[in-house]
């Protein structure tokens, strides 16, 4: 899905306020984390959105402020080729990033072994015969994605067949930035619960989040 991508972001982005006080540190995350443990909530994220090894830090950034403005979870798995508070990150990111709802991984195992085994989760590879306008997502489902330069490994690819998912392009081309097809994955699903009534929009046109006060999801 996401081979040969390059760092393509464009630089017109504005700075973040220098009067921005930092996140406190937390334990669970890797020193210099932007992140924080975030409140308790019995609102579920929509979907979540997990980077399996980024390379592109302004990537990472945006994927973040569209996960904030989305209601969506980003799950990174380490290691990471940048360190997360790397300066193009958090200007990707704006003043999005504290609100993020983020979860870091040691590994691909670490965040296997995190979530429910009820959760869909979803592989977004080229090489997949089924496009994400083919299924109906349901709400919290996972979204992987590889790294910028080779994707996502085919070992994952070939151990989860039915889970594989592309996104549509013509014939010539061979992928998308990353940051462009986690946004796209995000809003096809949204649109999926809009249209299952999972999800609705108030008389502005914003989603409105939809209680869960189990939090069987993770």
């Amino acid at each position: 899905m996401t081979n040969n991508q390059t760092n393509n972001q464009t630089n017109n982005q504005t700075n973040p306020p220098s009067n921005q006080p930092p996140n406190p540190p937390a334990s669970h995350t890797p020193p210099g984390d932007l992140s924080a443990p975030k409140p308790e909530s019995t609102t579920d994220p929509i979907a979540h959105i997990v980077l399996l090894n980024p390379e592109i830090p302004n990537n990472t950034g945006s994927i973040g402020r569209t996960c904030v403005a989305a209601g969506a979870a980003l799950h990174l798995i380490h290691p990471l080729a940048f360190d997360i508070d790397e300066k193009a990150c958090r200007r990707a990111g704006l003043d999005y990033w504290p609100r993020l709802n983020l979860t870091n991984h040691d590994s691909l195992q670490d965040y296997q072994s995190s979530k429910s085994a009820a959760t869909n989760t979803w592989y977004l590879t080229a090489r997949a015969s089924r496009s994400i306008y083919d299924i109906t997502p349901q709400k919290g489902d996972h979204f992987v994605f590889g790294k910028e330069s080779v994707g996502l490994p085919k070992d994952l690819l070939n151990a989860h067949p039915d889970q594989c998912l592309s996104i549509p392009l013509v014939p010539s081309e061979r992928s998308l930035n990353l940051s462009t097809a986690c946004a796209i994955t995000l809003y096809a699903c949204i649109q999926s619960l809009l249209s299952s009534a999972q999800l609705k929009t108030d008389d502005q046109g914003r989603l409105i989040p939809t209680e869960n006060p189990n939090k069987k999801r993770t």
